[in-house]
């Protein structure tokens, strides 16, 4: 089912507020002028690491350590993110090198 012109305007209206919304709402809410508050500290510190570990959980979730490859695959890139991270600092770098690792062992490996 197709939308009318009217729904797609609405749409589109609606996503452009969202989204000037969420550009626009941090600078309204914390102005340059005034500090930080200490809760917005608080989860600028702590937000990154949680996200990254409920990332490990939902990759992990499905791993079955006595059937198929043993996990050997998952394993084996979470090292290769791990040390990519100690050795480089750049999250991208250690994400996008283990996505790779990952991939080419499940393709020609296991």
């Amino acid at each position: 089912m197709m939308m009318s012109l009217p729904q797609q305007i609405i749409t589109i209206g609606v996503v452009v507020l969202g989204t000037m919304l969420t550009r626009f709402l941090p600078f309204l809410l914390f102005p340059a002028d005034k500090p930080i508050p200490k809760y917005m500290r608080y989860l600028g510190k702590v937000l990154p690491a949680a996200v990254f570990g409920l990332l490990v959980i939902y990759c992990l979730k499905n791993v079955s350590l006595f059937t198929g490859s043993h996990g050997l695959p998952e394993f084996i890139s979470m090292a290769v993110v791990i040390l990519l991270h100690l050795w480089k600092r750049q999250m991208l770098i250690s994400i996008a090198g283990g996505t790779i690792c990952y991939m080419l062992l499940q393709q020609l490996v296991f």
